[in-house]
């Protein structure tokens, strides 16, 4: 006689309870991400976003030309809270002949969130060694920081290389003198991450726009920093425009980019250039991506009523 099928189907509850384990107690949160990285095909170039973590930042407080009450209804509106988890972006760019980075992240100059350049650099299949020539596109301590560890080198095979009025004013003996004691820390930690690259003969400033590789050109954008340069890349037709700090504020500055920050040298020079950068880049249709977007940063810019709304691209395996 055969058991009928309720029978067999709690013999079999009975073996799986006797077979499996009892439930342990619940596994630690790990509360940790990937080391970060993006790519994606710009023509016969090769970009990798490259996380170097978050930062939290007050932005009712830092934002100027606008009120912390605005600056809270702007976050509210994309579902943000302040302190705002902010990225910290920097993209290589792989011409097929050399490997260049756009930025070097911040080392240990920026807290212990940042600092994960390396291990995303890593992680993405190449190594710090490899790189060739590293383009900054302002001296701040989140986009030089990781230059350099230990006093040594991060990158010792590459030629470091920024925009004339950057080096000029951050690794300038006369600044630190007068710096306020705000300020020092920046511009130590400038002169800390640059010079070693400059007493090796690794670094080499350009002025105003200019050709650096083929296929990618510095461009003057200052205002953010005396020296604040964005860079173009360009491969077979297609258009990639590295933004660094001409916006911080996804939430806030592409409604409204007059806004500006506390950060900027010269705020009324930077609200220029954001506008300028804003609309080329909305009426190009060509890539953007910057240091302070959510990561990966990488997206199109549209034109929506007085202001316009940033596109992420959308998730893809380059090809």
């Amino acid at each position: 006689m055969r058991p009928s099928p309720r029978i067999r189907a709690g013999a079999i509850a009975l073996a799986l309870a006797v077979a499996l384990p009892a439930a342990q107690a619940a596994a630690p949160l790990a509360r940790t991400q990937a080391p970060g990285f993006y790519r994606m095909m710009l023509g016969d170039f090769e970009v990798t976003a490259l996380s170097d973590g978050t930062v939290n930042l007050e932005m009712g407080k830092i934002l100027t030309r606008t009120t912390p009450a605005q600056t809270q209804r702007a976050l509210a509106r994309s579902f943000l809270k302040d302190p705002v988890e902010t990225s910290v972006n920097a993209y290589l760019i792989n011409t097929g002949s050399k490997l260049v980075l756009i930025d070097a992240g911040a080392g240990k100059l920026f807290g212990p969130t940042l600092g994960g350049l390396v291990a995303s650099l890593k992680a993405a299949g190449y190594q710090p060694e490899q790189v060739d020539e590293i383009y900054v596109t302002h001296m701040h301590a989140d986009h030089v920081g990781g230059l350099v560890a230990e006093g040594k080198l991060v990158f010792p095979n590459a030629v470091v290389r920024a925009d004339q009025h950057d080096a000029g004013f951050w690794l300038s003996p006369a600044t630190l003198e007068k710096a306020s004691k705000d300020e020092k820390a920046f511009v130590e930690g400038a002169q800390a991450s640059v010079n070693p690259y400059a007493a090796a003969g690794k670094f080499k400033p350009f002025e105003g726009t200019t050709e650096l590789l083929p296929g990618i050109a510095g461009v003057a954008t200052h205002g953010h920093t005396p020296g604040h340069a964005i860079y173009v890349v360009e491969s077979k037709g297609q258009k990639l425009v590295l933004w660094g700090d001409l916006m911080h504020v996804a939430a806030v500055q592409f409604a409204n980019p007059a806004v500006t920050i506390q950060f900027d040298s010269d705020s009324k020079a930077a609200a220029v250039q954001r506008k300028k950068a804003f609309a080329d880049a909305a009426k190009g249709g060509y890539w953007v991506a910057a240091a302070h977007l959510p990561f990966p940063g990488i997206g199109h810019l549209r034109s929506e009523g007085s202001g316009y709304a940033f596109i992420p691209a959308n998730y893809a395996v380059p090809r």
